[in-house]
This record gives C-alpha cells, sequence and structure tokens, in this order.
C-alpha cells in the first residue's frame, strides 16, 4: 500500500480545495470529534496544532468560532491561504504556543501536536460542565501518559479510535474493497469529573 494520501478519503468539499502540506486529521476522525465532543453552532473551539488549517476550517462549519494555536511560521502562512481559500469568517489563527496559555473561555480544545498533556500545566478555562478536551494520538504510549495526567488533573477520559471500510458495490460479488484506511490515531474525549 502507498502514502495514506494515494487513498481517496472522500473529503468534503470545502477541504478539497485546500492546499496540503503536514499531516491532518482525516475526515472520518474530524467527523468522530465533532459528534463526541457534542459540537455545535453555538460552541467556542480552540484548535491547536494548525498544521494547514484542514481541522480548523472542517470545525468552523459546524461552531461558533475556532481560535486555532500554530508555533511554526511555515504552517502558519500555509493555514492563512487556506483560511482565506474556505472564505470562513469565523477563525481566528494565533501563532504562539498554546502552552503559554489560553485566554478565551472554550467549549472544546482540541490538541494534535507533541505532549497534550502540558494542558493541565497552562491556563485554560472551559465554558461550562459539558465542555471537554479532545486529543489527537498516534501511539498508545502517548495516550496513556495523557489519560494519566488528565485523571490526576480531575478529569476522566474516554478513547476511541475509527476504522473505515470502503465497500465494493457490484451486480454480483458485493464486497469490501481490497484496501483501506485503519489505523489513523487515537481520539480521546476528556471532561472534569467534578462536571460529570
Amino acid at each position: 500500500m502507498g502514502h495514506i494520501y494515494d487513498i481517496d478519503f472522500h473529503f468534503p468539499p470545502i477541504l478539497k480545495k485546500l492546499k496540503r502540506g503536514p499531516q491532518i486529521i482525516l475526515p472520518k476522525d474530524l467527523g468522530i470529534i465533532a459528534a463526541f465532543s457534542g459540537m455545535n453552532r453555538d460552541s467556542i473551539v480552540i484548535d491547536a496544532g494548525t498544521g494547514s488549517g484542514y481541522a480548523a476550517i472542517f470545525f468552523a462549519t459546524i461552531a461558533k468560532k475556532v481560535i486555532t494555536y500554530e508555533i511554526r511560521e511555515d504552517f502558519v502562512n500555509l493555514a492563512k491561504s487556506n483560511i482565506a481559500r474556505s472564505g470562513l469568517k469565523n477563525i481566528i489563527l494565533r501563532q504562539k504556543d498554546i502552552f503559554e496559555g489560553i485566554k478565551e473561555k472554550a467549549d472544546i480544545i482540541i490538541l494534535d501536536l507533541p505532549n497534550p498533556e502540558k494542558i493541565f500545566k497552562a491556563k485554560f478555562r472551559l465554558r461550562s460542565d459539558d465542555s471537554c478536551i479532545v486529543v489527537y494520538l498516534p501511539n498508545i504510549e502517548q495516550v496513556k501518559t495523557f489519560v494519566s495526567v488528565a485523571e490526576h488533573a480531575g478529569f476522566e477520559a474516554f478513547v476511541v479510535r475509527c476504522f473505515i471500510e470502503d465497500l465494493l458495490v457490484r451486480e454480483i460479488g458485493t464486497r469490501p474493497k481490497n484496501i483501506g484506511l485503519t489505523h489513523t490515531a487515537y481520539l480521546i474525549f476528556a471532561r472534569n469529573k467534578s462536571n460529570n
């Protein structure tokens, strides 16, 4: 099997017109994040690890506002271009380390970056009892570290991953295609225990 980008992932139209750069969160995982976090038209979303802006743009089609953080200047420039290309006006892009603190209250904080457990040593405020932190991690060892730190910080978490399988539909012999997207990442959803 070739590089994962060799496969058609059925990108929503708004994402198909964007320029790719660093690794992105794929639509199958973006949908799970939106659904399980409870994202809606009133949500204030903080997104960290902007990369090329795919996730921020996707979430901005659902949420009231997305504030996205990126420390690399080359990624910031790419994300600015993609945000402009999307035509969306509800995205704020900040070239800043999120672990230096977040001034906005958020319904959902999404972390797609190394060592996301550092969020618990940073200043952040969640807006309501239903607010959550979502983390996208490729390795199970990282998941164990994040969940352990989250639990010590008074949060409880659940972890999922999503597999997708396309079907080959024919007159005779409908079956799964021989290739499919298996593991991309683990998704962690954490909420404050005192709020549950």
